[in-house]
C-alpha cells in the first residue's frame, strides 16, 4: 500500500487555494476589452423613434409663385391695355387696384375705399374671400384683352397673418375649376406706408 506523505493543509493555505482557483471578476472600470454598447443602442433606438415620428407628422408645403422678372424697357402699349391687378391686404379688408385705378367698395367701378371690407361674422372680424374671388372674376371678364391676364401682385401690411395671405392667394387664383390669376407675385410695402 502506498504511503501518503502529504501533510494536511492549514486553514490559511486552504483559503488561499480556494481564492486563487476562483475566476477573478474585473472591476467595472477594468473590463477586459469588452465594450458595453447597451446604453449606446438605447440612445440610437430613441433617436430613430423620434425621427420616424417627426417625419410622419411633418407636412412640407410649397406655394407656386413666380418671382417678377427684371426689366428696364419702360412702359409699353401692352402695359396700358393690361389689367395689372394688385391686391393689398390690410386689417380693414382687401383693396384691389388695377391699371385704371382703385376698385371701389363692392367692386363697383373705380373709386376710393377698401374694395372688400372686413366682415363681422359671429363676433369675429374675417376677410370675405368669396367676394374677392367674385370681384376678380368680374374684373377679368370686363374686357376681352383681360381674359389672357394671369398675373396678380399681392401686398400685405405687417400685421397680417400668413393664413390670410395664403387665403387671398387662393381666392385670386381660381374660381372653382376656372383659373383667374394663377401667377402670384408678392409686392413690398414701401417705408412710407
Amino acid at each position: 500500500m502506498a504511503e501518503n506523505n502529504d501533510a494536511p493543509l492549514s486553514a490559511a493555505q486552504r483559503s488561499r487555494i480556494r481564492r486563487l482557483s476562483q475566476p477573478v471578476e474585473p472591476q467595472p472600470g477594468e473590463e477586459a476589452g469588452e465594450l458595453n454598447i447597451v446604453p449606446f443602442l438605447d440612445i440610437i433606438t430613441n433617436v430613430m423613434m423620434f425621427v420616424l415620428a417627426s417625419v410622419s407628422v411633418t407636412f412640407i408645403t410649397s406655394i407656386d409663385t413666380t418671382p417678377p422678372a427684371i426689366g428696364g424697357k419702360g412702359k409699353s402699349d401692352v402695359a396700358t391695355k393690361a389689367l395689372n391687378l394688385s391686391a393689398f391686404v390690410t386689417k380693414d379688408g382687401i383693396s384691389l387696384k388695377t391699371s385704371s385705378g382703385n376698385i371701389a367698395p363692392g367692386c363697383q367701378g373705380t373709386g376710393a375705399g377698401i374694395t372688400v371690407p372686413i366682415q363681422n361674422v359671429g363676433g369675429e372680424q374675417k376677410h370675405d374671400f368669396a367676394t374677392v374671388t367674385a370681384c376678380a372674376k368680374k374684373l377679368k371678364g370686363a374686357r376681352p384683352e383681360f381674359k389672357e391676364e394671369t398675373q396678380v401682385t399681392i401686398t400685405a401690411n405687417g400685421g397680417i397673418d400668413y393664413a390670410t395671405i395664403i387665403d387671398t392667394m387662393d381666392a385670386l387664383r381660381k374660381d372653382g375649376e376656372e383659373d383667374l390669376f394663377p401667377d402670384v407675385h408678392f409686392g413690398v410695402v414701401g417705408a412710407g406706408r
